[in-house]
């Protein structure tokens, strides 16, 4: 017999057709009521057990957490909430659910309580659609890149250059650590290593990426990346994958468009195929609100923050405009930003970004035109010698979602930027040999996947949002 889905049957109605289905309980009710979830559907569907002619041991085993599985007729609901339930025939316990033992019980959890358990975590309606959306998004950004004719690019993990230039790397080594080789000058010896030289977790795959773009046009990355950064914020991972694009003949215009053509695509993909999923998470943040002081409740709703981004043009703003703004808006003159601006130069927080989304302009905002010093050695400089051709979009409600640029394509300019900041040029010597073979124009630009997905889902902290976090002195699971 054909097995059923939970999804197919709560949208059916053939009724009184013989039905084959497996899932978990996630209560039962008087002896007679069954919610049961395959994962299929944020949605349970009902299926009521004769209890007079079903075996009391059988009876006692239908625990929430159980394994179940259930052939019976597909009817139409007697009850509210539901269109079709299922009459029972015949009930099989396929795995056992210890009431006394098992921890996501049909009540409300903390979400520190589920991420200490975060192996059972994605049994809760939260999790299930936050991950079901992971997922869905994960697909609409291969959908993407495939309809718009890139090809997909799969950057090494383990490299040997720090392409964001911040040192905070996990180190990849075969070493004995209680007997490390020694140079004569007393540091570790990472020619006896198994590499044959210091090698790291990546950071980014965009510097492989551009080698890539400039032969085969369109590439894109979608991996998992590092970052020993000692963060223990909601905004911070140490693993985490990321979305880089990199397309040759590219400007910083070019790049924009792009950038913003993705996101609005990706977001309305799911605001399309998953409105119970989003429904349920635009409720859960809309009841968390009321518990907040007024001066802290969210302006919009999770789902009016999707269709505020997809249905607005995003607004471009150099960052000289954007310092001008902010230098004289009430928040910096009142000193109620945390961090006051004073002078052009300034990197920019997040409470920065946040105000010129949210209570300036009002839309989506790509900032562009950045301050040299504050942004990476690729980055394409201007005429003018103090800014480059970087971009950042910022999102209402989390600030910087994506960071990119156009890529400095003049091989005399990024050496000579290189060496300012003290790169061994032997170290990209395969970097820089693109620059001396058919250069050109070319841009991208990195966008944290996991940032998207709490974006869209309006989950608040950052481990909420990937199946087992990897923090500063966490990686349990």
């Amino acid at each position: 017999m054909i097995r059923n889905n939970v999804a197919e049957l709560l949208s059916s109605n053939k009724f009184l057709q013989e039905i084959n289905l497996k899932g978990w309980v996630r209560t039962f009710r008087a002896n007679r009521f069954i919610a049961l979830n395959d994962g299929s559907t944020i949605n349970n569907i009902q299926c009521v057990v004769d209890f007079e002619n079903t075996d009391e041991s059988i009876l006692k085993r239908i625990t929430t957490g159980a394994a179940v599985s259930i052939k019976g007729t597909l009817i139409e609901s007697q009850g509210k909430g539901q269109s079709v339930e299922i009459q029972v025939n015949e009930i099989e316990i396929l795995g056992d659910s210890n009431p006394d033992e098992y921890p996501i019980q049909p009540k409300k959890h903390s979400f520190e309580f589920l991420r200490e358990n975060a192996h059972l975590r994605i049994r809760t309606t939260t999790f299930s659609s936050v991950m079901r959306l992971r997922s869905a998004l994960s697909f609409a950004v291969h959908k993407y890149f495939n309809e718009n004719g890139f090809y997909n690019f799969h950057a090494p993990i383990i490299t040997g250059s720090d392409a964001e230039g911040a040192g905070e790397m996990f180190t990849v080594s075969t070493l004995n650590k209680e007997n490390l080789p020694k140079t004569e000058d007393g540091k570790i010896d990472y020619s006896k290593d198994f590499f044959g030289k210091e090698t790291n977790l990546t950071v980014s795959g965009q510097l492989e990426a551009e080698t890539y773009a400039m032969a085969l046009g369109k590439v894109y990355t979608f991996g998992p990346t590092f970052r020993a950064e000692n963060s223990n914020t909601t905004r911070h991972l140490a693993e985490f994958w990321m979305i880089e694009p990199e397309v040759a003949f590219n400007n910083l215009d070019d790049n924009m468009d792009l950038a913003e053509d993705f996101i609005k695509y990706v977001i309305s993909y799911v605001l399309k195929n998953y409105t119970d999923d989003l429904a349920f998470l635009d409720n859960r943040l809309t009841q968390e609100d009321k518990s907040k002081p007024m001066n802290e409740r969210s302006e919009m709703s999770l789902l009016e923050k999707l269709h505020f981004v997809v249905e607005n043009n995003f607004k471009r703003v150099s960052y000289t405009e954007a310092i001008d703004i902010l230098r004289n808006c009430k928040p910096n003159k009142k000193k109620k930003f945390q961090y006051i601006i004073n002078e052009w130069g300034s990197d920019l927080q997040s409470e920065h970004e946040r105000y010129l989304v949210e209570k300036h302009f009002k839309c989506p905002v790509i900032l562009f035109d950045y301050p040299a010093n504050i942004k990476a050695f690729y980055m394409r400089l201007n005429e003018d010698g103090k800014t480059v051709r970087a971009m950042d979009v910022l999102f209402p409600g989390i600030g910087e979602i994506v960071g990119g640029s156009q890529r400095e394509e003049r091989l005399d300019v990024l050496k000579q930027k290189i060496a300012e900041l003290n790169i061994d040029e032997k170290e990209l010597w395969w970097y820089l040999d693109t620059r001396k073979f058919g250069t050109a124009v070319h841009s991208g630009f990195g966008l944290g996947f996991e940032r998207l997905v709490q974006f869209i889902t309006g989950m608040g902290n950052i481990r909420d949002v990937i199946p087992y976090p990897r923090t500063p002195q966490n990686a349990e699971f």
